[in-house]
């Protein structure tokens, strides 16, 4: 393989000891400065070589948590200002510093293995955040629950053993997760994904009546997609259920307009002890 293209293939940036792991000669490598950047002796950086793992190569780390999300598909709202890095040792600064690393690293990028990961994201990010990278780990690469529980014994991991037990892997997406957690701190009981006969499956049923559909940013991307909406809308009417429909920006950025409406219809239907709910799921 052509050493750019290797060098392509390590995310865009490698030590020297790497290429010449690889079978690469000095001659081959130091040709290697004519079109990487060469910051520092050993260190070879390609212009489109992403920042963390820059980071990453010239700490002697590897990337994780919040940084490594995006590379393995996880869910993740906003990145992080700053590299969040794995290494064992107490050198550098200007980066989130992981000190505990468990298990083996990507075999090709500068990234976590996707287990550290995971647990880097448990005990550093606030939930949803941390909770919807540790959801779609599972649910994405079979990541096992109680593997991340095992791992997470030590005393300063009692946020993070509670935010694992408060999974909810029903969650299809990063906005169902941030739904959950927005309804679950609020003190909203629902059920997830609940399938309704004649109408379908639903996102949450609060109170057996109360049906939130939370629309993914493709909703109503066809005629196709706005029929069947439409008619599982109708049904849900006809059968007795009120439906409350939101997107992902009223999730994330104006939930008490979120949490209103559940609010006022349950305390609506504690008001009214005769209103028929129609037929439970």
């Amino acid at each position: 393989m052509d050493r750019l293209d290797f060098l392509t293939q390590l995310g865009g940036v490698a030590r020297t000891g790497q290429l010449l792991a690889a079978g690469y000669s000095r001659t081959d490598i130091s040709r290697l400065a004519t079109i990487a950047r060469h910051p520092r002796r050993g260190v070879f950086i390609l212009p489109e070589c992403q920042p963390e793992f820059e980071a990453a190569i010239r700490h002697n780390a590897r990337v994780s948590c919040a940084s490594a999300a995006g590379h393995y598909g996880l869910w993740l709202r906003e990145a992080p200002k700053q590299p969040h890095l794995a290494c064992n040792h107490g050198h550098g600064g200007g980066f989130i510093r992981h000190r505990t690393v468990r298990f083996d690293g990507h075999p090709s990028l500068p990234l976590a293995g996707i287990e550290d990961v995971v647990l880097h994201a448990m005990t550093c990010l606030a939930p949803p955040a941390s909770t919807a990278i540790a959801t779609s780990a599972m649910r994405l690469h079979g990541v096992p629950l109680e593997l991340l529980k095992a791992q997470l014994t030590a005393d300063r991991s009692g946020r993070a053993l509670k935010a694992l037990h408060q999974l909810d892997l029903r969650a299809e997406s990063i906005v169902e997760v941030d739904a959950q957690h927005l309804f679950r701190s609020n003190g909203i009981g629902y059920e997830a994904q609940v399938y309704l006969p004649g109408i379908g499956r639903v996102d949450f049923l609060i109170e057996g009546y109360l049906i939130v559909e939370v629309d993914g940013f493709a909703f109503h991307s066809s005629r196709e997609s706005l029929r069947r909406d439409l008619g599982r809308n109708n049904a849900s009417t006809l059968s007795g259920f009120a439906v409350l429909r939101y997107m992902p920006e009223h999730i994330w950025f104006e939930p008490e307009r979120v949490l209103e409406a559940p609010r006022k219809g349950v305390a609506g239907k504690e008001r009214s002890p005769n209103l028929n709910p129609g037929p439970g799921p």
